[in-house]
């Protein structure tokens, strides 16, 4: 009987920003790296933090959807495989590294607004449009009236 299995579960935060790249037919990748970390006791009683840093990757609509939402220090699950790349540097040697490919990945906590969403948002808390289907062509006002 043969086993193989290859699953990765992995809650953290992001460590820097998403890199988005769109490559040749239509396909999308994001870059990403996780930090977890973990809390524990040690040998004389004190505790403790030790952190992980895992390189991340993931394709199609979940790297879009990476990209747009999260940003260094979001919180993020993510369910995928182990993939190791292997390649030669400059001088010849042999080189590798583990990383995780995300077939999915669930937002933690609040999403935090990016810089050029920021900058587009005005002071006005309703949108223009939930203002004018509120007033009446009489010249009502949004507090005149209900909105129902």
């Amino acid at each position: 009987m043969s086993l193989n299995l290859n699953t990765v579960m992995l809650a953290g935060h992001l460590t820097r920003d998403p890199q988005l790249r769109s490559l040749p037919q239509d396909k999308t990748v994001v870059s990403f790296s996780l930090a977890i970390n973990r809390r524990f006791k040690g040998a004389d009683g004190e505790i403790k933090e030790d952190s992980t840093f895992v390189d991340c990757e993931a394709w199609g609509r979940t790297a879009e959807l990476v990209g747009q939402y999260l940003q260094k220090g979001s919180g993020c699950y993510v369910e995928g495989r182990l993939k190791l790349d292997a390649w030669e540097d400059k001088e010849g040697a042999k080189r590798s590294r583990l990383k995780v490919v995300a077939d999915s990945v669930q937002f933690l906590g609040k999403p935090k607004a990016k810089l050029s969403e920021a900058a587009a948002t005005t002071e006005d808390p309703v949108p223009a449009a939930v203002a004018r289907s509120a007033g009446s062509a009489k010249g009502a006002t949004f507090s005149d009236q209900p909105p129902f």
